[in-house]
């Protein structure tokens, strides 16, 4: 009885018990995300997951099913790498509250939940037709930035994030190469630019905010859809064009370090999923 009373107004061995995951969620957000890079996206994430109904059941009353269900309910609207992406972030929240805040939780309830396979990675390749409908589309676009920012990403395979956060005192047109003081996997890199990067960079007006390319993440998505649009181009993903650049360094002959020093893959294996070669170039070479 003097347990159950102890669980009742919240402590348990001198533990406090949150009454609901959704507590844990908020907590997590405001002392664990707001450090991280990209913490902007994983607090849309768990804030959402905090005004799903699995978020106000009682801790002590989470059982792997209910994530299970969870899981199979997702699974209907998303893909299974966010879902994938979701649970293991929630099985993180829950280890934190456990093992550092002390929280009474006697069993992380999401441990054995088996996670969904990833679906296959995309190979959208560009092929030549495309890559010149593609930049006509920029070239006609009302944004000024818009074709220099797809030249820049097939010429150097950066990601979105890393062009729109360029800067032009990182950029050294002598040497031919810009340097990214943080990406995504928390290091800098020095990425060499192309012929074609030089002359697309020199050609464009310095802004007085220092960045290259003006240009926020809303506004890029609304001009990228439109570009494809008039460029009759479909299932095209900005993000495709780091795919396509990858391929095409070795295409030009790059060996696999060369290639990961420029993209920044530390895992050889994601770097095999970025690169997609494509037969009939392989046929040439073969002879």
């Amino acid at each position: 009885k003097e347990t159950e009373r102890s669980l009742e107004i919240g402590f348990y061995d001198s533990k406090p018990i949150p009454q609901t995951p959704s507590e844990i969620l908020k907590r997590y957000v405001d002392e664990v995300s707001i450090k991280k890079r990209g913490y902007k996206e994983e607090c849309l994430r768990l804030l959402k997951i905090a005004r799903h109904p699995i978020a106000e059941t009682l801790v002590t009353q989470l059982k792997p099913l209910q994530f299970v269900q969870y899981r199979d309910e997702r699974l209907k609207k998303v893909s299974s790498s966010t879902v994938k992406k979701e649970l293991n972030l929630l099985c993180h929240v829950i280890e934190t509250a456990r093992k550092e805040w002390s929280y009474y939780i006697p069993h992380n309830p999401i441990e054995g939940v088996r996670r969904p396979i990833e679906n296959q990675g995309r190979d959208r390749r560009l092929s030549n037709e495309e890559t010149l409908l593609l930049l006509d589309a920029c070239r006609s676009s009302e944004n000024p930035w818009l074709l220099p920012l797809v030249i820049l990403a097939i010429e150097t395979g950066m990601r979105r994030g890393e062009l729109l956060s360029l800067e032009w005192a990182n950029i050294n047109l002598n040497r031919r190469t810009c340097h990214l003081p943080m990406t995504k996997n928390g290091t800098s890199r020095d990425i060499p630019l192309s012929s074609r990067a030089i002359d697309t960079l020199n050609d464009l007006p310095r802004n007085l905010s220092g960045f290259v390319f003006p240009v926020s993440r809303v506004a890029l998505r609304g001009l990228w859809l439109r570009g494809c649009k008039r460029a009759g181009i479909e299932d095209l993903r900005f993000h495709d064009l780091r795919h396509e650049a990858t391929s095409r360094f070795f295409e030009k002959g790059l060996n696999v370090m060369e290639v990961a020093a420029i993209t920044g893959h530390k895992d050889l294996r994601m770097l095999q999923h970025f690169t997609h070669l494509r037969a009939e170039d392989l046929a040439v070479k073969l002879g």
